[in-house]
């Protein structure tokens, strides 16, 4: 396309020599911002990504991703057999019945709190990895005996318990207005201690063997509910309505994450999009400033094109030589933006921990410790797309100008000159 003499001529006008240096400067510049641009647009996404996965993870770890609960009543007396018919649907990783309900606990050395109890098989709570990645004391696989739980570590330091030590479930029973029933209490032995982050979570959550669970609050051969994992997340929708079809006019009511999260996670797309339209603000004003400093060039450079079109030069000849000249710039600036971008994004932890050791103190309080652990999430659609924007806008700005350029008249530049 580019001809060895539009290369040469192009060169020769990129280069600055005495007198020109003004608009060498401005395409330098233009370069910069362009490549500032693609960069802090590259990186910003990834953070962002790496944020809406933390938090996505986190809301919906232990949770599930889609719940079907009993349309009325408190259980669920045919779980498994639906359990294995979700299990058989297209998405769907895992489906685990559990059974829930809020008792007191009390340990053995007389410390008292609320909690979240939870039965789950022990094989569904060793495929959880929000839980596996958060053991901190301990091991999932001394959990599955009937009086084996895994507590939040937050909630064990509340109560003053350690790991091997017993808790005790207390379930209120009273009946009537005399109180006669006594309350139910059992002890389970602590063998895993978690902490993923969330004090809502690590404060007050226990988990305990579905059996235990089943006989502890009452509900011999039912569940509460049944939770649903699926491939992707973001992509629950289909899978909920696939369900929702599969038990329409059933005894069941059904809601994901999203449905659940609304509007978290509303807050979460639109800041998003809107720093991804600020910072592509920023690429369009690098391209306005190609157009200006290739204008510039234009008509610093009118003689010279007069010349060459009087020497047989046509106007195609010139219009490429300015396109590339224009081409260089942007598209120099794009890659060199790629590369920056691409480089800090995937050693975001490395540089994390270099601006911590420079500080000397933490970025964020301890309450918001996993935002000190944030990836950043390259996505590579994302990425491409932000190269093909910032080498689209580069082209589109060298247009112009290089028409410009190729429509001089040789006798009026010679005149005027």
């Amino acid at each position: 396309m580019f001809g060895p003499f539009e290369r040469m001529v192009a060169w020769r006008y990129l280069r600055a020599r005495k007198g020109e240096r003004f608009v060498s400067v401005t395409a330098a510049f233009s370069l910069l911002g362009i490549a500032l641009g693609v960069a802090a647009l590259i990186i910003v996404m990834a953070v962002m990504n790496g944020f809406r996965q933390e938090l996505i993870t986190r809301i919906i770890g232990l949770n599930g991703h889609l719940t079907v609960h009993p349309a009325s009543g408190r259980s669920l007396p045919d779980y498994e057999a639906l359990a294995a018919r979700l299990r058989a649907l297209p998405g769907v990783e895992q489906a685990a019945p559990t059974v829930d309900g809020q008792v007191l606990l009390t340990g053995e050395r007389g410390g008292a709190a609320g909690g979240m109890v939870r039965g789950i098989a022990p094989e569904a709570l060793r495929a959880r990895g929000v839980i596996a990645r958060g053991i901190r004391l301990g091991s999932l696989e001394a959990f599955g005996d009937e009086d084996t739980a895994v507590i939040g570590l937050r909630l064990a330091a509340r109560m003053g318990l350690r790991l091997g030590d017993q808790v005790t479930l207390v379930l209120p029973q009273a009946r009537g207005a005399d109180f006669s029933v006594a309350p139910k209490q059992r002890a389970f032995r602590i063998v895993a201690l978690f902490d993923i982050g969330m004090p809502e979570y690590d404060g007050r959550e226990v988990f305990i063997p579905l059996r235990a669970a089943q006989s502890f609050f009452g509900l011999d051969h039912a569940a509460s509910q049944v939770e649903l994992f699926v491939g992707d997340p973001d992509r629950v929708a289909p899978v909920t309505e696939a369900v929702r079809a599969m038990l329409a006019g059933g005894p069941y009511r059904i809601t994901d994450w999203q449905g659940a999260n609304s509007s978290i996670y509303a807050a979460v797309v639109v800041e998003r999009n809107v720093m991804f339209l600020i910072l592509t603000l920023i690429i369009l004003i690098a391209a306005f400033n190609i157009i200006s400093s290739l204008t510039m060039l234009v008509k610093d450079k009118g003689r010279d094109i007069a010349i060459l079109r009087t020497m047989g030069a046509g106007r195609g000849a010139i219009l490429r030589i300015f396109l590339l000249c224009g081409a260089s710039v942007g598209c120099g600036g794009t890659l060199i933006g790629f590369l920056l971008g691409l480089g800090i994004a995937t050693n975001f932890d490395s540089l994390r921990a270099w601006l911590l050791s420079l500080e000397g103190t933490p970025l964020f309080r301890p309450e918001l410790l996993f935002l000190t652990q944030l990836p950043a999430a390259v996505d590579p659609r994302e990425v491409a797309s932000v190269l093909a924007m910032g080498l689209g806008l580069s082209l589109l700005a060298t247009l112009y100008p290089s028409w410009r350029a190729a429509r001089i008249d040789p006798i009026e530049a010679l005149r005027h000159g």
